[in-house]
């Protein structure tokens, strides 16, 4: 059969001369093909979008009847008359308000804190002064103007000059002790080992680079010396860690995710595949702890087995969640950008049935917004979510129920998989209606993590466990600084300090969201500061 199909179009004699068993084949094969061609399909659309198309699944929905869009009120704007001219009066005349634009770059205008930012001030002289006489002209004022200018680099030499002294009564000879560093013995002063960790954390400048760096700059000391001082430093830190760990794991409401991360050698040329399992608590603080596999174990040994009361865990649809949640009887929240993401991607081979369900998701993101825009307490946030999010969600899965049952999809369908996703996480994807602290998704977890793959397309890799481990330390409170609007240079100068004579029964008081309430308005600072100042 097959050799006579491959020869071209076959006529009605040969058609005909087929066995029933043999039509029934091809008809099969030729389902089979079209299938594959589908689904090849789809996964084109899908590289394509990667490369030329839009990024995010989220949808912007219409606004109310008579209500503008923005792109309306732009057009609007950019069509209108522009505005008359203020005019205002003056003794015996008129005349008319100047009027900057917005978007002017007026170098006179200072655009910086000027109590942070230093300053040097050059003095320009008049040339229609010069070779005049100092009582030929007045000097009535001065006019400013800034430019932002940069040296080659701002690393900084402390030289302590250290008095040696002979006592002539005694004729004893003392000098007085050198300041005694964060880390005893090294020459690294607590402004340069902070100042490190946030090149290498916060703007994910590897070491490497730093070496090459202070080289240009005239420094020479070496990479490994780096390095220890990095590590000596995160180990001084690594209490903090662990008292926010703890704060977070005493939250009712918890997010958690993971993202890979490769650390420590395995086969080889390889490295070994690990992941951070980032958890987000409720008092906006963040934990980046580092497992070597993605196995549902790790999520024990993260959260461990007790829990508060009405405990709350909000995640993706990795099933190891939710065994965690039944094992230990917490309530499971699902995430509902996942839900969307997926109707995202069944665009591809279903666009105007995946349209339906992606508008429906658009309006409980706009009851969210609403929300957030008029910052409703806790019981105004329930009672808007009952009476606004609640019918859509049900509209939605009764959506979801009518498209299994009248589109006859096949279960390669992408949006078969997008409709059995949801329909299976329902009853999470329901839990943010009746509890106002859950959030509709992990959005904030996601934004909060975003810094380790971009630090990973910095540094690439780690190259041992414990080198990951000082990853997961370092972003677990930098990040928590991001969300308190605290500087880290800052934090990590005060906290070097005081860590070493602080109680240890009182660690928790250094932890950012602690550290802000109680020295914030008066952190320790560096000897270097004091000469700037």
């Amino acid at each position: 059969m097959n050799s006579a199909i491959e020869t071209g179009v076959l006529s009605l004699d040969k058609a005909g001369a087929f066995l029933p068993q043999q039509i029934v084949d091809l008809v099969r094969s030729q389902f089979t093909l079209r299938e594959e061609v589908k689904t090849l399909k789809h996964q084109l659309d899908w590289f394509k979008r990667q490369v030329f198309g839009q990024k995010s699944e989220r949808r912007i929905i219409d606004g109310a009847d008579g209500q503008m869009s923005l792109g309306d009120a732009i057009n609007a704007q950019q069509s209108a008359a522009p505005p008359a001219p203020v005019e205002y009066h003056v003794a015996a005349h008129t005349r008319r308000a100047v009027t900057k634009k917005p978007d002017r770059d007026d170098d006179s205008v200072p655009f910086f804190d000027e109590t942070r930012v230093p300053i040097e001030v050059i003095e320009l002289t008049a040339p229609e002064a010069e070779g005049l006489a100092p009582e030929a002209f007045e000097v009535i004022g001065h006019k400013e103007s800034y430019r932002l200018a940069q040296r080659p680099g701002s690393t900084v030499v402390l030289k302590y000059r250290r008095p040696v002294i002979k006592i002539k009564a005694t004729q004893v000879i003392v000098c007085p002790r050198a300041p005694v560093g964060v880390i005893e013995g090294s020459r690294a002063d607590v402004s340069f080992i902070a100042g490190l960790l946030i090149d290498k954390f916060a703007y994910h400048l590897p070491f490497y680079r730093q070496h090459q760096r202070l080289g240009d700059n005239g420094i020479t000391v070496s990479r490994p010396w780096l390095t220890q001082i990095g590590q000596q430093g995160m180990a001084l830190l690594e209490p903090i860690y662990d008292a926010q760990f703890e704060s977070i794991r005493a939250s009712r409401v918890k997010a958690m995710d993971e993202t890979p991360i490769k650390a420590g050698r395995g086969k080889p040329g390889k490295l070994k595949a690990a992941y951070f399992w980032p958890v987000y608590g409720q008092l906006d603080e963040v934990c980046f702890p580092f497992f070597e596999s993605r196995r549902a174990e790790h999520i024990e040994q993260a959260l461990g087995l007790t829990h508060a009361e009405a405990a709350v865990l909000l995640s993706d649809g990795y099933s190891a969640y939710a065994h965690y949640a039944n094992k230990i009887g917490l309530t499971h929240a699902q995430c509902w950008t996942h839900t969307r993401r997926a109707l995202f991607e069944a665009q591809g081979a279903e666009p105007q049935i995946a349209a339906q369900g992606l508008d429906l998701i658009g309006e409980l993101y706009a009851v969210e917004d609403h929300i957030r825009d008029q910052k409703l307490s806790s019981g105004r946030k329930l009672d808007y979510r009952l009476t606004h999010a609640k019918p859509i969600v049900e509209r939605f899965f009764a959506w979801v129920s009518q498209q299994f049952e009248s589109q006859g999809l096949l279960p390669s369908n992408p949006l078969t998989k997008a409709l059995g996703y949801a329909r299976e996480r329902r009853c999470g994807l329901e839990v943010y209606l009746n509890d106002p602290d859950v959030p509709i998704d992990t959005n904030h977890l996601e934004r909060a993590l975003r810094v380790i793959p971009m630090g990973r397309k910095n540094w690439m890799f780690c190259w041992t466990e414990l080198g990951a481990k000082h990853v997961g330390i370092m972003q677990s409170l930098i990040v928590t600084c991001r969300l308190h609007q605290i500087d880290p240079y800052d934090y990590l100068v005060d906290v070097l300090q005081r860590v070493g004579q602080h109680p240890a029964s009182r660690v928790q008081e250094l932890t950012p969201r602690m550290w802000k309430q109680l020295f914030a308005t008066n952190p320790l600072r560096s000897p270097l500061h004091t000469l700037r100042a």
